[in-house]
């Protein structure tokens, strides 16, 4: 099931998804970090972290949002890097970012498909997204298209969220995703219906082993999983097969 974020409007998954992110952009940070009390900074330090053997590579960023796992690539790594995103509203905030940090030369952000992605196969030493693959309207079709650009034996690195199982933590989890959430996450954004269509994503995102199994049927070899602070968040890492 297509899971959208406005159930009333006709338009695409895809269309919808930049729409919301245009809509929320001026307090994406302020409720990413409000909502999960800071955590998704320390989530965001361990997927570059797992890059950090590699030797200044070349990183795409997708679904880059507002540019902060962008950045942090390039000051944890000293890389090159380059973000891409459907969305006009997060993509201008993130420029905002760069111009302060003075950073234009190395991180750099462009308007882009993540199903159509706008670079040369082979392109990239390695790729990252947090919490965009759920997003995806066809994930086949996204995954595959950032192996293309990815070099052989390139690493991808995924930080999306994920189902917690262990009692009691799980049962609170849910409690305060599905109801909590969206409460505050809808009157602070003036959006409710896109921090309703978060915990719906979640919901019927396929993860751990099921997400594994999507990146074999894309072409990439699945080599780290980490559950982060109790299933919350799950990396992903995955290699390009040469």
């Amino acid at each position: 099931m297509t899971v959208k974020p406005y159930k009333k409007a006709d338009s695409s998954k895809k269309q919808q998804v930049a729409d919301m992110f245009n809509n929320i952009a001026g307090k994406y940070d302020f409720l990413n970090h409000f909502l999960s009390m800071g955590i998704d900074k320390l989530w965001r330090k361990r997927t570059i972290n797992m890059l950090k053997h590699l030797d200044s590579p070349y990183v795409l960023d997708v679904a880059t949002g507002t540019g902060d796992l962008a950045l942090m690539a390039h000051k944890r790594l000293g890389s090159k890097v380059t973000g891409v995103d459907i969305s006009t509203g997060m993509l201008k905030v993130a420029e905002k970012k760069i111009k302060e940090k003075g950073v234009q030369d190395f991180v750099n952000v462009v308007e882009g498909d993540s199903e159509n992605l706008p670079f040369d196969d082979d392109t990239f030493d390695a790729i990252t997204v947090a919490f965009g693959v759920r997003n995806y309207e066809n994930l086949h079709k996204g995954l595959s298209e950032m192996r293309r650009v990815l070099k052989p034996g390139g690493r991808m690195v995924i930080l999306e969220f994920s189902r917690p199982s262990a009692f009691p933590f799980r049962q609170m989890y849910f409690f305060y995703f599905q109801r909590m959430l969206p409460f505050f996450g809808g009157l602070i954004s003036k959006d409710k219906a896109a921090y309703e269509y978060l915990p719906e994503s979640v919901l019927n995102f396929p993860d751990g082993e099921n997400f594994d199994a999507e990146l074999v049927k894309a072409g990439m070899k699945p080599v780290i999983r980490k559950k982060q602070t109790f299933g919350i968040a799950t990396i992903y890492v995955a290699e390009k097969i040469q």
